[in-house]
């Protein structure tokens, strides 16, 4: 399952083994409709470039309920490759997959840089949409691809997974409780050793480059932790950050950074991310007037006036129980099951605006005010 697949596990396996206007003149088909009386779905692979893909190629192989019909990428290599994996046509055009009224949905797993194009003809033609994360390059073109896909009224899903997460689904419940009291201090880490380790020295290469990706270390895992805070705590004021490179690896390209994020409720929060990191104890914390809760290697301590038996001495256990992973929230609803926790695509737009703030904030030494 692609929840127990971290990062650095794809990243180890695979060392060892035109716009919406482009679709004028083809007839956009209604996604799923001539497979929905056999009750088995079809999806595409549109782009193949992000790390996660072999994740996800699995998660598609092991479903029951679909098949990849087609692959496309503007790397044919990279294409065939995964579409042999899927047992897929590789799609020498992307006309072949917007046009196909068996194609209910696309998995947009490309460069960040590509996003927007893809997305446009995706929404245009009325395809369900997976789009791994960050959406855009920042505000304008995630911008518009939310907006697009809110007209074109498809399914949306990003890979925003943390939110599954049993710890971070108890701590946005008793922070809706008010079981810190008034919140003031919170912390979220999320680290590796990519670049310590080599691990977008060749096939992932694009990942370091922000004029493909969009960002560096900092921006690539923190807008997981990114997304996590704005789903805990809402509107922000304002940012800032300081972000930098260290090896020099990969030439420019950042590789860690720690960010300032004030929120309008007056909580105040820091979100550190990177490559540089041997490793990252402490995950998430979140500070009140009347509790307190951190993770340290992966076990949650919790201390709360409030709710008995939260002394804090001991790893709190009373956990919700883990969701689906976000492709399988996707893929379900794909499937017709409904009331499922979908990241919004304005959502996943907003995420890109916010860092794309934080990296114009470290690069000017300032502070930026959030609209």
């Amino acid at each position: 399952m692609v929840r127990n697949l971290r990062r650095r596990d794809v990243l180890k396996a695979a060392a060892v083994v035109g716009a919406g206007a482009a679709l004028a003149g083809s007839k956009p088909a209604a996604a799923g409709e001539a497979q929905e009386a056999a009750g088995l779905r079809q999806v595409a692979f549109v782009g193949t470039a992000h790390v996660h893909t072999p994740g996800f190629v699995n998660t598609v192989k092991q479903r029951k309920d679909l098949k990849t019909k087609y692959v496309w990428d503007h790397d044919a290599a990279r294409a065939k490759k995964n579409a042999d994996q899927l047992g897929a046509k590789v799609a020498a055009d992307r006309k072949e997959i917007w046009s196909d009224p068996e194609v209910a949905a696309v998995l947009i797993c490309s460069e960040t840089s590509r996003h927007e194009e893809l997305v446009l003809q995706a929404a245009a033609a009325k395809k369900h949409l997976y789009v791994e994360k960050p959406l855009g390059m920042g505000a304008r073109d995630a911008g518009a691809m939310a907006a697009a896909i809110e007209k074109a009224g498809v399914l949306f899903q990003t890979g925003y997974a943390m939110r599954g997460d049993p710890v971070n689904l108890f701590l946005r419940e008793h922070i809706q409780k008010g079981t810190f009291g008034t919140i003031t201090r919170v912390r979220k880490s999320v680290c590796h050793s990519g670049s310590l380790g080599g691990w977008f020295d060749t096939d992932w290469r694009w990942m370091a480059d922000p004029k493909q990706a969009g960002v560096g270390g900092y921006g690539d895992l923190g807008t997981h932790g990114l997304d996590l805070l704005l789903w805990l705590f809402g509107d922000l004021a304002r940012v800032t950050a300081s972000i930098h490179p260290v090896t020099h690896r990969y030439g420019d390209c950042d590789e860690f950074g720690e960010g300032i994020l004030e929120f309008r409720s007056g909580v105040v929060a820091t979100l550190a991310a990177g490559w540089l990191d041997l490793a990252d104890p402490l995950s998430i914390l979140v500070s009140g007037t009347e509790g307190c809760a951190y993770q340290v290697s992966g076990k949650l301590y919790f201390q709360s006036k409030k709710v008995e038996g939260a002394d804090g001495k001991e790893p709190w256990t009373k956990l919700p129980p883990r969701l689906p992973h976000a492709l399988e929230l996707f893929l379900d609803a794909v499937g017709g099951k409904t009331g499922l926790p979908l990241v919004t695509a304005r959502e996943a737009a907003a995420r890109s605006a916010v860092m794309e703030a934080l990296y114009q904030a470290s690069a000017g030494h300032k502070w930026v005010e959030m609209k």
